[in-house]
């Protein structure tokens, strides 16, 4: 697939120079510069087929088409683009009347979403700068500085300069096949170097998710935010509260499930970012030493799983982010008299009310979230056929790696899980002598219920 790309891959660095005048001034920045086929590595191999139907249909229209930002920033850096963005002067309901199998969405900002199958083209037409005359159902900001709405249509350098950084202002024309870079975003791929576009901290008030994309890109791409771009975000954290917690939710699935979940939340939290996400996390976290420990190690095992290509789930991330201060809020609530079962239940309730004010948490995660904690009331109870009840859980094997993760980070002694893993290894004559050491043989406990007696009918 990257047949002609290995001479670049050797020395990215040193193509990428050949592209770049090395007397350019960096106060002119933001000038495009055109690279033509014959000097940059992105081949139509490496674009897929519904891509190039979208940008070929477009072209074809009279309108222009543009793969933009992330997918030319990946073939660069030597690595195969997975999702593709276009960017055309077309207009959604433009490129909607194009593709039968398109649909708009989004009010903040209006896309158009083509479906082939399983994969998405997303099309954005260019975007200017909002002028006075618009009104605010086109453009509107917030008071502080926030945009609400951005549905200004511009040309194709007005659009550059309202990307968020400069290795995302990278255009491929299908019509010639070369790139044109608007920031310099070559030479900050070659220097591995993040850099907002325009005044950062401006940046970040129009939309203060863009702190968390640089975290994000810098941790997946192995990118130093430059020290404009990272100054701002100490202070301008708390702007994330702002954000709806469906939006947040949404990028806190890119931020932990995309195989770099630890060096992402040790940025975030370096940064103050994760207290804007989960504050009860970040609480707990000054509380009890352990709760770090536990969400590292969740993270860790996230990412080998990822890198191993097997299956993750938000739900098992979601259970360890927030169960020290469930557990903190359950021994609250017991040592003022309540039964540790309704104990667990009321604290999980009032985290989890908590938790939906800053990120939402769709049912088809937050109801197995809640099971995996509740488990960890049931694993320690293996009497009788309770072991045996509690293997068949459909959470247990996520309720029992939580279990492995509280004993790594020190939160509870270590035994508890050997046994588990022990039992669950075993045969049959293995699994009666473990629950023997705990006093309880199902062979020998019947159906575990107590017979009544009955009572001796009367007589006349």
């Amino acid at each position: 697939m990257f047949k002609g790309f290995t001479r670049f891959l050797h020395s990215p660095g040193e193509q990428l120079k050949t592209l770049l005048d090395p007397q350019e001034s960096t106060t002119n920045a933001l000038s495009p510069r055109n690279i033509p086929r014959s000097e940059h590595p992105v081949s139509r191999q490496h674009i897929s087929d519904a891509a190039l139907k979208v940008l070929y249909r477009l072209s074809g229209a009279g309108y222009d088409a543009y793969l933009v930002g992330g997918c030319i920033r990946d073939a660069l850096l030597g690595k195969m683009p997975k999702d593709f963005d276009v960017a055309t002067n077309a207009t959604p309901e433009q490129v909607r009347d194009l593709f039968r199998n398109s649909r708009l969405i989004g009010r903040r900002f209006r896309i158009v979403h083509v479906r082939f199958g399983r994969e998405v083209i997303e099309v954005t037409t260019f975007r200017g700068k909002p002028q006075d005359e618009h009104g605010d159902h086109i453009a509107h900001q917030s008071d502080e500085g926030l945009l609400l709405r951005d549905n200004v249509w511009g040309n194709i350098e007005e659009d550059a300069l309202r990307r968020d950084f400069t290795v995302n202002a990278l255009y491929y024309n299908i019509a010639d096949f070369s790139i044109t870079d608007f920031a310099n975003g070559a030479k900050d791929i070659e220097t591995r170097t993040l850099r907002l576009i325009g005044d950062p901290a401006t940046r970040y008030r129009e939309d203060p998710v863009r702190m968390l994309r640089a975290v994000r890109f810098a941790a997946k791409l192995d990118f130093t935010l430059d020290p404009a771009t990272e100054a701002p975000m100490y202070d301008q954290a708390p702007l994330l509260l702002q954000i709806p917690p469906a939006r947040l939710f949404d990028e806190v699935l890119k931020l932990f499930m995309s195989g770099h979940g630890l060096v992402t939340f040790r940025m975030l939290s370096h940064y103050g970012l994760f207290g804007m996400l989960f504050p009860e996390a970040e609480e707990a976290m000054a509380d009890a030493a352990w709760a770090e420990e536990l969400i590292e190690q969740a993270l860790t095992n996230t990412d080998k799983r990822i890198a191993e290509e097997r299956p993750v789930t938000p739900a098992f991330l979601l259970a360890a982010f927030l169960w020290a201060p469930v557990k903190q809020r359950q021994e609250e609530l017991e040592q003022e008299g309540m039964p540790a079962i309704p104990a667990l239940q009321a604290a999980a309730q009032q985290v989890v009310s908590r938790q939906l004010e800053f990120t939402s948490i769709p049912k088809r995660f937050g109801i197995p979230m809640r099971e995996i904690w509740e488990l960890q009331q049931r694993l320690p109870q293996r009497r009788g056929k309770k072991a045996f009840q509690t293997r068949e859980h459909p959470r247990f094997r996520a309720g029992y790696d939580l279990l492995l993760l509280r004993e790594q980070a020190g939160e509870i002694p270590r035994g508890l899980g050997d046994w588990w893993t022990a039992f669950q290894r075993g045969d049959e004559h293995e699994q009666r002598r473990l629950l023997q050491k705990v006093g309880g043989d199902p062979a020998s406990q019947g159906d575990g219920r107590r017979k009544r007696r009955r009572k001796p009918r009367a007589t006349e």
